[in-house]
């Protein structure tokens, strides 16, 4: 709003104010910016965002109403967590309405994601958000009484093992419909990388369609509408860097239950630098997810597994998506961790189905994957959602590219996830589908001085050149003798 606007010049309007404007019976609640030049906005005008023109849904020019923004009927719900009370379920039932209805601020949302971050919730709190994180959004049914899915806690770069769990088990004859998200602060997520193959954003009636007809879906979870809440919270707590556990099994298992699922295999990576550092970690939460399951009345299969590394080759969309095909047609060139990986994943949704005998489902999966049967699923699913042209073999990468290379000789002995990952999105991934890191050595493998550790790909001169700076200052890559590696236990 202009600073010489009458509306702007009434009593209690200032900079980063809340207000309401109302136009065509929408509405839509917005902080206050104040500019000075009338190129921007004169006087009688609102500037809004995409988003918020989005949510009000009239044309540009549309005359609106302004008013002060009334405060929440749930701020007292909120101010009181923020104080350090315990709530009950119909506290957390009003903040979660208000929030999915966009009647917070990004103040206020950010407000209870710290509150809730420092103060801890306990254990029925967690499941008292979850339970009203699945109420204010859609709750699709299959009708099925086996419907699977899983799911990772993330942090690990090029992860991408949900993109072969899917067709492996829908091969099977497993329903499951997976919805997944972009990245956010990640060089990609799993919907960034299948839209490389295919198209990911689904009106909810045809992603239900190509779920019934071909047993599965690689699709993006916004259009759906499960659990909007979430959507609305992941927009705050990531650019914090905040992912409490209370609010990260809220989070997973209110869209999880949303989608229909019954039985989830949920991957808990643990490394130096993951998400998750210890096995005590690991272990606690794990414990937290059964018990808001066990309440939620989905089954769940916890797997812990090794954290320590990227998954694969690629870090970046296109990069990712070859090595997913690379796995599905058996290609020597594919990287095996991800590989062995997936299998394992795929093995315990197989071992969901009664007729499965427990153990029995790693050599199922395999079997799916190595007699092709995988791979026609993928091909199946791709042509259903909406082809897009894409060659494992030349893959489209960003044109500049730069190699950095080891300082000394030894072996790889630690990879830092996080400064991988940062290196990636500096190149531009996922907004620059072909931008990257493609990993040369994985743990354990010799390196000489001067020998390359990965290569960066970026399609701008200015984002290789941040990349190269980033990689410049710590490459993430630590090069030294075979007892300086760090060992985890793993659980399969």
């Amino acid at each position: 709003m202009h600073r010489d606007c009458e509306v702007y010049r009434a009593e209690g309007f200032k900079a980063l104010s809340k207000v309401e404007i109302r136009a065509n019976g929408q509405r839509v609640l917005a902080s206050l910016n104040v500019v000075d030049d009338e190129t921007i906005v004169a006087c009688g005008q609102l500037g809004l965002s995409k988003a918020a023109f989005a949510q009000i849904d009239v044309p540009e020019g549309h005359t609106v109403s302004v008013s002060q923004a009334e405060a929440p009927e749930s701020i007292s719900a909120l101010h009181r967590k923020l104080g350090g009370e315990r709530l009950g379920p119909d506290d957390f039932r009003a903040i979660v309405r208000d929030i999915a209805e966009h009647h917070y601020s990004k103040i206020e949302l950010t407000a209870f994601v710290v509150a809730t971050h420092r103060d801890e919730l306990d254990r029925e709190e967690v499941f008292f958000l979850t339970e009203a994180m699945i109420e204010v959004g859609r709750r699709l049914d299959w009708h099925e009484p086996l419907v699977v899915d899983k799911h990772c806690i993330g942090g690990l770069p090029g992860n991408r093992t949900s993109m072969l769990v899917v067709p492996i088990v829908a091969a099977h004859g497993m329903l499951c419909p997976k919805t997944s998200s972009r990245a956010i602060t990640s060089p990609a997520g799993t919907a960034d990388t299948m839209e490389v193959l295919a198209q990911v954003e689904l009106p909810i009636e045809k992603l239900q369609d190509i779920v019934r007809n071909h047993r599965g879906c690689l699709a993006w979870g916004g259009s759906a509408n499960l659990s909007p809440a979430d959507d609305v919270l992941i927009s705050v707590e990531r650019p914090l860097s905040l992912d409490s556990p209370g609010q990260m099994v809220a989070s997973i298992l209110s869209k999880k239950i949303a989608a229909g699922s019954t039985h989830l295999v949920l991957d808990i990576p643990i490394g130096p630098t993951a998400k998750v550092r210890s096995m005590p970690d690991a272990q606690r939460l794990r414990r937290l997810f059964e018990y808001v399951a066990r309440r939620m009345k989905i089954s769940l299969d916890v797997v812990i597994t090794d954290g320590r590394q990227p998954i694969g080759f690629g870090v970046g969309p296109v990069l990712e998506a070859r090595d997913v095909m690379r796995v599905l047609e058996n290609d020597p060139r594919a990287p095996i961790d991800l590989r062995q990986k997936a299998l394992r994943l795929a093995g315990r949704l197989i071992e969901c189905d009664p007729d499965v005998r427990g153990g029995d489902g790693f050599a199922i999966a395999r079997d799916i994957l190595d007699s092709g049967r995988a791979l026609a699923k993928m091909n199946a699913l791709i042509e259903a959602q909406g082809t897009r042209s894409f060659d494992h073999n030349h893959p489209p990468l960003g044109a500049l590219s730069l190699e950095v290379r080891a300082e000394r000789d030894g072996i790889v002995v630690g990879i830092d996830n996080l400064q991988i990952a940062r290196i990636a999105r500096f190149a531009g991934a996922p907004k620059v589908q072909g931008s990257g890191v493609d990993l040369l050595c994985k743990l354990g493998d010799p390196a000489r001085a001067g020998q390359p550790l990965y290569r960066i790909y970026a399609a701008y001169a200015s984002d290789l050149e941040f990349a190269r700076q980033a990689s410049a200052k710590s490459s993430g890559y630590t090069i030294g003798h075979a007892d300086q590696m760090s060992h985890v236990f793993v659980e399969f």
